[in-house]
């Protein structure tokens, strides 16, 4: 067998098992929701530890498909975000706060890792962006704040490093822009529950749906920025063209 046949079987082998991770993410992303629609825990808790294990899992097999590493604090951010999902489950107070440090810890990990891609380079556009999100920030926190009893302080630099990722995801496009976008309008959801404010139908799916669709934004993205700073060149990666292996995750 020559060098390109076998390269071009490790590719395109590569590539299934890419696709076959995201459709795993997207089926348990749909019965996650159904169990949120339908009132099924059991489902609900087996399906929510399992999400960004799967995206971070896809996102890895991706890039390798495309004949590079992911960024190295991406699948940090996911499992740290996938931590963070199962101590929520458990619901009381010492759980709640634990997720939150590891979300916490993997918004650091995004902003890292954004600001590393060169998110920030154009100070025009991110004082921009930084001042919507402050301003937004004051606002919300302002009205949570009453509310939020012992919980203040917590969610109030909790949601610092919140809006932190949605303005340095902004910097490397629309697609991680609008998930970290949709990353802050799930965690505001959250945050007026624990406030006690008037819950929208279906509070908990709305919850979840932008969150899923955020990390997905997130890891795409990220995928991509990754991709084009640092693109193998035509004479580098003959069998991956010749193959029809596309080079975005």
């Amino acid at each position: 067998m020559s060098i390109r046949t076998t390269t071009r079987a490790v590719l395109g082998g590569r590539l299934r098992s890419a696709t076959g991770l995201l459709t795993g993410f997207a089926a348990t992303s749909a019965a996650h929701l159904g169990a949120l629609l339908t009132d099924t825990p059991v489902l609900r808790h087996a399906t929510k530890p399992a999400l960004m294990p799967l995206l971070a899992a896809h996102s890895v097999t991706a890039a390798t498909a495309a004949g590079r590493e992911a960024p190295k604090l991406l699948a940090p951010a996911l499992l740290l975000s996938g931590g963070g999902d199962v101590l929520l489950q458990f619901g009381d107070d010492t759980a709640f706060l634990a997720g939150m440090g590891s979300f916490a810890a993997a918004h650091v990990c995004y902003v890292t890792m954004f600001v590393r891609r060169g998110a920030l380079t154009d100070r025009r556009r991110t004082l921009v962006v930084a001042a919507a999100y402050a301003t937004a920030w004051a606002v919300l926190m302002g009205r949570l704040w009453p509310d939020l009893g012992d919980l203040q302080v917590p969610v109030a630099g909790y949601s610092l490093l919140l809006a932190s990722t949605a303005v340095a995801s902004a910097g490397l496009g629309w697609r991680t822009g609008l998930g970290g976008a949709l990353f802050l309008l799930s965690d505001t959801l959250i945050a007026t529950k624990l406030a006690k404010w008037r819950e929208l139908p279906g509070h908990e799916v709305w919850i979840m749906a932008t969150y899923v669709l955020a990390q997905y934004l997130l890891a795409s993205g990220a995928l991509r920025a990754h991709e084009s700073s640092d693109s193998p060149g035509p004479s580098e990666w003959p069998d991956q063209l010749a193959a029809g292996v596309p080079a975005t995750a």
